[in-house]
């Protein structure tokens, strides 16, 4: 028998981050000849962890949840991982690193993966306690000892965060999480400036402010100030003068490699530091490398993991005899914050000489998109999407190729817009982190006999790092195995193998109440996704009577249902109390202009038929929904996916041709289904005759009188792809026709996917029309008592969100103001008169100075 034979080189690395991980891995996996053995100093007393994912930490306080790659890796032996242990000089001649214990290890190749450190800002004060940075787990645990301390008190703790950029806004979320208030102050115009352009910027300050996060753009910091009493970080003093009370603080103005032992090696370094290398990741010694944050490759140090990995790649290559060089940096970069979908790749700032851009805004749903193409509107060199980066999966691996058909398309929502990605050819790249093609994947489907996205994953680690390509890797998977006549799993995501159905179907058997305990059971474990948690919410607010706010809830909710307002394009909030069936007394009337005339709030009567109030800051919601509640009105809920509007005409009451009393109807249904929660938004429609005045048959369920009853029509949607609804059934009398709704919205809520309105789930759901007429009419599957049983659940337990919140003190501290006073202006809200009401003002109008910014109580100049 063979033996074999025992490594003959040795490779020690310096750096145990992400990089020096993937170097090892990719090194071992392929070292057929066993000819290396591997040394790695850590300075952190852990194994490699994902950086990429540490925000996360706040919500998985074990650090093993954020351990990278196979822990089999490091029990490999021939390698060895020493942890807490810093390697303090270089000796090139003699091949010899010695480590903070004074012992010396030879290596035959040496590779720095140093990394780099957060920069500290030249900022007096910097230096007192209460004042962080954002780099390392031991960072982020200090942070959270600090802030838990300070709540204590029982008093709100004021966190700020100087820096606007990928890792700020992170850290900014992680002070949420920790149940602080949180301000962004950013030096530069707007935020995330490096990443994406001034459009994109307001959008994202607006999504930013929406998750209860103040913002300071264009705003430098002078002095960081101590507290007189406690000796600890107390205040920010800015160089416009202004200031703010903080009881925290964490710096995140950028990171500079760590390049002090190259320096005292004497090896050449960058202008701006790092490691110099070729495109073979080689210094000037022939026996060291460089990699990552801390290489300087082609004059510039790349903070990004993507690039990092690359390079590990490279070196590995190298180190077996090949010839790999560097590909290039892929500077795309995806903001990881729930709630909070922002996405840049390629030349987002248009610098291509030639290059156009073409935008698509809608500031009221928080969207700003762009495509920066060549002259001819052909080919595609970048990207910036905010508010609703679906397709940028699916364009990034199209940077530089010519896109098929109208690149406009791309940027409209999703559900109207082409679907890019199953269809990309094999050298795109897909997973910029791991470097993995298009034909990659497909690969291990066809030769490797990977048959589900996990296998997928492992088999070409795909989606393994900051998983933002994951949509479009399963895209490409389903294809794949699809055209092999392979049953595709519905799996809701990568932690949930169960359909939302499936998933819905599990939650209402077992019983379970809380996200923790439906992952733990049903789910792979963890900390879940963007796209389970939601889904989850919306599950537990099905099945059960727990506020929107209250436990875990609260953390799993989408942006708006956070704060259970939809926010506007300059970051203030829509009020919408519920006006059932649009009828309301003349004292309803006066309540409503009352409120909107002492917050100044812009009102307009939707074609729902209610009234919107448009303009309202954060923490002036509870005041205003005391005088509504006070008023006799509730949550309208126009910020969930759940029964926005019964809309009605006038009917047999008033008017000469209707035929029933289609008001009186539409009054019921409302407080029937008011706060179902639903795979989408639904909405109604009762006409009182068949002129249809009340357009019912372009709703989820309309319903149209006739002299012998009611007709109910099913499945129709406004939007962007506008459907009619169809005939359900007729002639109904008003018992039966409620209890056909109650079942169909019921079927429809336990079945759906997720985010599927009512007429694609018709045409997916198992005998479309037809289907559903046996399930809900002539209870084909049985379950109709069920149904029956769970609406009137459903009815008998529901609660007025806003009225819940108000009597609940700890709900309320959600909407405190971030603001130094509540009385003081807040210069993010600015409106000119038009039509005699306050509208946002422009950028030009702003700069004008002819704009008021509006207080707790608006006023309005011209």
């Amino acid at each position: 028998m063979a033996q074999t034979l025992a490594p003959s080189k040795h490779m020690v690395v310096v750096g145990g981050g992400m990089v020096a991980q993937r170097l090892v891995e990719a090194l071992r996996s392929r070292d057929t000849a066993n000819t290396w053995r591997v040394t790695i100093f850590a300075e952190e007393p852990r194994s490699p962890y994902d950086r990429v994912a540490l925000t996360s930490y706040f919500s998985a306080r074990d650090p093993e949840d954020l351990s990278l790659g196979d822990p089999a890796l490091w029990d490999d032996p021939q390698v060895t991982l020493i942890k807490d242990c810093k390697i303090d000089s270089i000796d090139r001649a003699a091949q010899q690193v010695t480590d903070r214990l004074g012992r010396v290890w030879d290596y035959d190749e040496l590779v720095l993966a140093t990394g780099s450190d957060a920069a500290v800002p030249p900022i007096p004060g910097a230096d007192l306690p209460g004042v962080f940075v954002y780099r390392t787990i031991d960072d982020v645990a200090a942070l959270r000892g600090w802030v838990e301390e300070r709540r204590r008190s029982g008093k709100p703790v004021r966190g700020a965060v100087i820096g606007g950029g990928l890792l700020g806004l992170e850290a900014a979320g992680a002070l949420k999480a920790l149940d602080a208030q949180a301000t962004v102050i950013q030096f530069g115009t707007h935020l995330m400036n490096a990443q994406i352009d001034l459009g994109g910027g307001e959008a994202l300050k607006r999504l930013i402010n929406a998750m209860g996060i103040a913002v300071r753009v264009s705003t430098g910091t002078k002095e960081i100030r101590a507290s007189r009493r406690s000796g600890y970080v107390g205040r920010l003093d800015f160089t416009d003068g202004g200031r703010l009370d903080v009881d925290v603080v964490v710096l995140a103005t950028g990171v500079r490699p760590r390049d002090e032992l190259a320096r005292a090696a004497e090896l050449p370094v960058g202008e701006r530091g790092g490691v110099v290398v070729d495109l073979s990741c080689h210094t000037e010694d022939p026996r060291i490398w460089a990699v990552g944050e801390v290489a300087c490759i082609e004059g510039q140090c790349i903070g990004l993991v993507a690039p990092g990995y690359a390079m590990a790649e490279v070196v590995a290559d190298r180190l077996l005899g090949g010839e790999a060089t560097f590909p290039g940096a892929d500077t795309a970069t995806k903001l990881k914050l729930q709630g909070v979908d922002v996405a840049s790749f390629g030349d987002a700032f248009a610098r291509t000489e030639g290059a156009m851009e073409l935008v698509y805004a809608d500031p009221v749903a928080g969207v700003y998109k762009k495509l920066v193409l060549s002259d001819d509107a052909r080919t595609l060199l970048g990207g910036v999407f905010v508010g609703d980066a679906s397709a940028f999966a699916g364009l990034r691996p199209l940077t530089g190729r010519e896109l098929t058909g109208d690149p406009g398309a791309y940027l409209l929502p999703e559900g109207s817009a082409p679907s890019p990605g199953a269809d990309l050819p094999d050298d795109a790249n897909v997973c910029s982190c791991n470097n993995v093609t298009a034909g990659t994947i497909r690969n291990a489907i066809t030769a490797h006999g990977c048959t589900d996205l996990p296998s997928v994953k492992a088999c070409t680690k795909a989606g393994t790092s900051c998983g933002s390509c994951l949509p479009l890797v399963k895209k490409i998977v389903t294809t794949e195995l699809e055209k092999s006549g392979v049953e595709v799993s519905k799996a809701l995501c990568e932690h949930f193998d169960l359909s939302r159905a499936q998933l819905f179907g599990a939650v209402r058997v077992t019983g379970l109440r809380t996200f923790s305990e439906i992952i733990a059971r049903h789910g792979r474990g963890g900390r879940g996704c963007d796209i389970c948690k939601p889904v989850i919410a919306n599950i537990l607010g099905s099945t059960g009577p727990e506020h929107v706010l209250a436990g875990e809830m609260a953390a799993l909710q989408d942006t708006n249902d956070h704060v259970m307002a939809n926010m506007q394009k300059d970051g203030s909030y829509s009020v919408v109390p519920r006006i059932a069936g649009g009828e309301i007394t003349p004292e309803g009337l006066i309540a409503i202009g009352a409120v909107a005339k002492e917050f100044g709030l812009y009102t307009k009567i939707t074609g729902g038929q209610r009234i919107d109030m448009f303009g309202a800051r954060m923490d002036q919601l509870p005041a205003i929904w005391t005088k509504l509640v006070d008023a006799g009105f509730e949550s309208g809920q126009a910020y969930g996916k759940s029964l926005r509007t019964v809309k009605s005409c006038v009917g047999s009451t008033w008017c000469r041709f209707g035929v029933q009393d289609s008001v009186g109807l539409a009054i019921e249904l409302e407080n029937r289904y008011r706060g179902l929660r639903s795979p989408h938004k639904i909405k109604l429609g009762v006409s009182g005759c068949a002129r249809e005045c009340a357009e019912a048959r372009g709703k989820d369920v309309g319903v149209i009188a006739t002299d012998k009853g009611w007709n109910v029509y099913v499945g129709g949607n406004g939007g962007f792809t506008p459907r009619h609804a169809q005939l359900l059934a007729e002639d109904l009398d008003t018992e039966a026709l409620v209890r056909t709704i109650d079942r169909y919205l019921m079927y429809y809520v336990r079945t759906a996917d997720r985010l599927q309105r009512t007429a694609p789930w018709m045409e997916e759901v198992e005998g479309g029309l037809e289907g559903v007429r046996q399930v809900v009419i002539e209870d084909s599957l049985g379950i109709c008592a069920d149904l029956d049983a769970a609406m009137a659940s459903h009815v008998d337990t529901y609660q007025d969100e806003w009225k819940a919140t108000l009597d609940d003190p700890e709900k309320l501290r959600r909407f405190g103001s971030f603001i130094n006073a509540p009385e003081e202006t807040d210069s993010s809200f600015a409106y000119v008169s038009e039509r005699g009401q306050p509208r946002p003002a422009t950028q030009a109008e702003r700069e004008s100075g002819t704009v008021l910014i509006a207080g707790t109580t608006l006023e309005v100049r011209s």
